[in-house]
């Protein structure tokens, strides 16, 4: 049986969905689901990971998952294969846990993760489980929605900056949002099946790069910035970060990840930063640009 095609870049977003094998269930109570929550927590710092979204249903769970390095197949073996490791244990059984590999589809963040994201939180809700995705606990849907604490490997900046600055408004609209899509089919989950969801140009692209036509920006940066200054000699070495301060950094970084090909983690580090943090420079530096255009 032929692999699934695996495409990986920094930076690239994915839905990821594994299922057990046989269906068979892969938590057989909330002991399980923690033991899962604390073995993605360690893979989400060993590799760099943002988690957007997620889900676990009792055969199978869906992830959100934006890879700020090239990590996705490195971070999928450890996390699938420390909680078998663990399951199997703690249940006095060996073998395989999951059926074969798991699924990805590869997803253009800026403009459609958000469909995937609340496809992901109303899995309980298609599933029959609940009736609305508040009652269930093991999705990110509550702590997205400000009513539960997130855990500590889940990022909310990027979906709530899509809603709003204030973060009270933020969590009203995002709940409207998911609401929105109960009992509809929105065009992500009639897209599901396909390994690419994103625009024309997105799609594009990519089939460019697997039939050997074109390179994605990402893969290639190491040949094409040669040549370029150091971090530091662009953001300086004393980079003060008080408010009067951040404009000027910020565009500091949008240069370094845009011009320079820099990724977002080697801009993180160098200034002290949570690279969500960097992913939310980027994403305000667009919405400035884009205003500015509408002017």
């Amino acid at each position: 049986m032929a692999r699934p095609l695996r495409i990986e870049f920094e930076g690239a977003v994915y839905h990821i969905t594994s299922r057990g094998n046989e269906k068979r269930a892969i938590y057989r109570d909330d002991g399980d689901r923690l033991v899962f929550f604390k073995t993605l927590d360690n893979v989400v710092k060993k590799f760099n990971w943002l988690i957007h979204a997620y889900c676990l249903m009792e055969n199978h769970y869906h992830l959100a998952v934006e890879t700020i390095d090239a990590t996705l197949s490195k971070g999928m073996r450890q996390l699938n294969g420390v909680y078998t490791q663990a399951f199997n244990k703690k249940h006095k059984r060996v073998g395989h846990l999951y059926q074969g590999r798991y699924k990805s589809i590869l997803i253009q963040k800026d403009s459609h993760l958000l469909e995937a994201c609340r496809y992901i939180v109303l899995n309980p809700v298609r599933a029959g489980i609940v009736t609305a995705p508040e009652g269930y606990r093991w999705s990110s849907y509550n702590a997205m929605a400000g009513s539960g604490k997130p855990e500590s490997f889940l990022t909310t900046d990027w979906i709530l900056s899509e809603f709003g600055a204030n973060r009270r408004l933020a969590e009203k609209q995002y709940k409207d949002f998911i609401m929105a899509g109960i009992g509809k089919k929105d065009r992500y989950e009639i897209s599901k099946h396909a390994l690419v969801y994103g625009d024309d140009n997105f799609i594009d692209s990519i089939k460019n790069h697997i039939n050997g036509k074109g390179d994605l920006r990402e893969i290639v940066k190491k040949e094409r910035y040669t040549g370029r200054p150091k971090i530091q000699d662009i953001i300086g070495n004393n980079v003060k970060t008080e408010d009067k301060d951040k404009g000027a950094r910020n565009k500091k970084v949008i240069d370094l990840i845009y011009n320079w090909g820099y990724s977002q983690k080697e801009v993180a580090d160098n200034l002290n930063l949570h690279y969500s943090s960097i992913s939310k420079i980027l994403h305000r530096g667009k919405e400035q640009a884009k205003a500015e255009v509408g002017k």
